[in-house]
């Protein structure tokens, strides 16, 4: 049944393929980085990021997946093993937008690889969200958002609220800047146009920073590049980082913020 459920997603990815960057032989690899987009999006919103990890010494794994044909828990079982089968260096991180952090919650709740790393969640809808309880009974909702967006509401049956919560290092980027004030009409407290900063907080998370920016273009922003970094490599975020730190490519954890 397995196979039978994974078969229809795995057939409609192509390869997944690792970004190896070339290094000097002084400079160490510094592990891999799984970079996992949010519902109807693809995994061309992560190309920014990417570069950034790259040039700082990353493997890079940017898997696509069909994020409004499927349930959570199918896409989830189909995309993530081979995820972490691309990456050829350890530990292999995480960084999701969205509803892949979810992906990423229900999948870690059942199997736990020995090369994980630290996990990134931007904008993750940990505690669902309100649009879904507003909106997910609407025709078009269902038409653009498919199975998964269903799952994503606030009540105490929906998917987010089942999941445990989370035993491994994880940081939450939240926005709280909106490009929708009709969305955000409907969103209680800051949010970021889709997800409230409430909403985005998951018990046993290691730190959460809410910067001024919006769901959409969150990953894309040089400042949150930062922060992604910065929690990799050291497990916390530096509220002192600039876009600058990000633009420039800052050595984040060389000195700069007081770390050793």
């Amino acid at each position: 049944m397995l196979l039978s459920l994974a078969s229809p997603l795995c057939a409609q990815e192509a390869p997944l393929q690792s970004h190896i960057p070339e290094i000097s032989d002084v400079e160490a690899q510094k592990g891999c980085v799984i970079l996992l987009h949010g519902l109807a999006r693809t995994e061309t919103s992560f190309l920014l990021m990417e570069e950034a990890l790259v040039a700082r010494g990353y493997e890079v794994v940017r898997p696509g997946y069909p994020s409004t044909e499927y349930t959570v828990e199918r896409l989830a079982d189909a995309v993530l093993p081979r995820a972490f089968d691309a990456c050829t260096q350890e530990p292999v991180n995480l960084v999701t937008h969205s509803m892949g952090g979810i992906l990423v919650r229900y999948w870690l709740s059942h199997t736990r690889p020995v090369t994980l790393g630290r996990v990134v969640m931007l904008a993750p809808p940990n505690q669902g969200s309100e649009l879904v309880d507003e909106m997910g009974d609407w025709a078009v909702f269902d038409l653009i958002h498919g199975p998964a967006g269903r799952e994503l509401g606030t009540g105490p049956n929906s998917l987010p609220k089942r999941l445990p919560p989370v035993d491994y290092p994880v940081g939450v980027i939240a926005g709280n800047q909106s490009l929708n004030p009709v969305f955000s009409a409907l969103i209680p407290g800051p949010d970021d146009g889709k997800v409230s900063v409430a909403s985005t907080a998951v018990d046993g998370m290691k730190s959460q920073l809410v910067l001024p920016v919006t769901h959409t273009y969150l990953m894309n922003n040089p400042r949150v590049i930062a922060q992604v970094v910065q929690f990799i490599e050291t497990g916390s975020f530096e509220p002192s980082l600039g876009w600058l730190d990000g633009v420039l490519g800052r050595d984040w954890d060389g000195g700069l913020n007081g770390l050793d």
